[in-house]
């Protein structure tokens, strides 16, 4: 069974995994930035200051942010943002994304149930329309986002290089009502 939760302390011992040694998942998440950060206790003591500041969030404030849990196994996390990197956002649409480290978890349907359920709490919480933004390379995204209805909105030619090679920046839309 598949939650999307609020974070909880234990999940700091996985964010320093997967932020200093299982880093796979970053070849998908933004690989042209690169992580600095591989000691363990700069990372530790960041996810700590991070889950104070949010810990005691009331049940009634708006989160943008939620822990993936899959049968039991805190295996990722989705997120909400309205900084749009590439283009203006004028109608203030925030942007959605997902990720799950672990390889196993993937292509499984676990983040399309994950980004499914985020899409409907942001959906019940006023929002009527939502981007995404990606990297023409990133497959595993592409159809997911096809898959929820995504449609590409605006494309950025040649906007990132990853390895040597050039892809497109994206941003797709989908709207919800």
């Amino acid at each position: 069974m598949l939650i999307l939760r609020d974070m909880i302390e234990t999940d700091i011992d996985d964010y320093v995994r997967w932020f200093t040694e299982d880093l796979e998942w970053m070849n998908w998440d933004a690989p042209w930035e690169k992580n600095l950060s591989a000691n363990k206790e700069e990372e530790r003591k960041e996810w700590e200051i991070y889950y104070q500041s949010i810990k005691d969030k009331p049940d009634d404030v708006q989160r943008w942010k939620f822990e993936i849990e899959c049968d039991g196994e805190h295996i990722g996390w989705v997120s909400a943002y309205d900084d749009l990197e590439y283009v203006e956002n004028e109608e203030g649409i925030v942007a959605i994304g997902i990720d799950i480290p672990s390889v196993r978890h993937r292509r499984n349907g676990s983040g399309t149930a994950a980004l499914r359920q985020f899409i409907d709490y942001l959906a019940a919480n006023g929002q009527k329309s939502l981007y995404t933004q990606t990297w023409s390379g990133n497959y595993p995204m592409l159809s997911l986002a096809e898959k929820l209805g995504f449609k590409e909105v605006y494309r950025k030619k040649d906007y990132r290089e990853i390895d040597g090679k050039k892809y497109d920046a994206l941003l797709l839309r989908v709207d919800l009502v």
